[in-house]
């Protein structure tokens, strides 16, 4: 069978995927689109959009978040100083979280998990902290489980993220400077041993060189790593 059993997960660039459920339930996860030199051209969201998760504040993770929210009806779903700032910015729906704690979806729980980043916005040239970056469990009913790491630099604790919740799928971050490259992701892997990985945060800006080329070089099953392109869905 699948890996993923009928759930549909589309890598849309950058760090942002569209995670479909066969119950028809939409989860967005760090909407970058508007100014994201990689999302697909033409790729159309789904007229309804139920959860946007959120990993963290920063702009390249949650640019998109109002208007996508506003659009298509979504509650937004991030670590609890996030949350509030969007609702302050015009989101009608909020769900408040922190480290350790597990919301109960339809179809589908949601933990926000231990990432090694920052978590700001600049807003009138002062930054605004939007508490610790996180990463993000969904447990899906009859269906995988999927970790999207956020940004984050490889931790030794990603052995705890294995041994709770035993994901399926991996969607870690692999581009370098502001994340993990290749080499740290590879270990990541090691620690986490997920049936299949999407490869996140690379080559949308030219600082980002990390390629998943480089990375199935690294890991001792590269056929795992999957080679998408942006708009294109996991097979597995």
């Amino acid at each position: 069978m699948s890996v993923l059993k009928g759930t549909r997960v589309t890598w849309l660039g950058h760090a942002t995927v569209l995670v479909q459920l066969p119950s028809g339930l939409n989860i967005l996860i760090d909407p970058f689109i508007e100014h994201n030199p990689k999302y697909p051209k033409g790729f159309v969201l789904p007229e309804k959009i139920d959860f946007i998760l959120l990993t963290h504040g920063h702009m390249d993770h949650t640019e998109d978040t109002i208007p996508v929210a506003q659009k298509h009806g979504a509650t937004v779903l991030a670590m609890v100083e996030l949350a509030d700032y969007m609702s302050s910015k015009g989101a009608a729906k909020v769900i408040g979280m922190n480290l350790g704690g597990t919301a109960q979806l339809s179809g589908v729980a949601v933990t926000m998990v231990e990432a090694k980043h920052s978590s700001s916005l600049e807003e009138g040239g002062t930054s605004i902290y939007l508490g610790v970056a996180a990463g993000l469990v969904l447990t899906i009913e009859n269906g995988p489980v999927l970790y999207h790491a956020g940004d984050t630099a490889v931790f030794r604790d990603m052995e705890l993220i294995r041994e709770l919740y035993a994901p399926d799928v991996a969607m870690l971050p692999i581009g370098g400077h502001y994340t993990m490259g290749p080499r740290e992701a590879a270990v990541a892997i090691r620690y986490l041993t997920p049936k299949l990985v999407l490869p996140l945060h690379w080559g949308t800006f030219p600082v980002l060189t990390g390629t998943p080329e480089q990375l199935t070089q690294l890991v001792y099953e590269p056929e795992t790593v999957a080679l998408v392109r942006p708009g294109e869905a996991l097979l597995g």
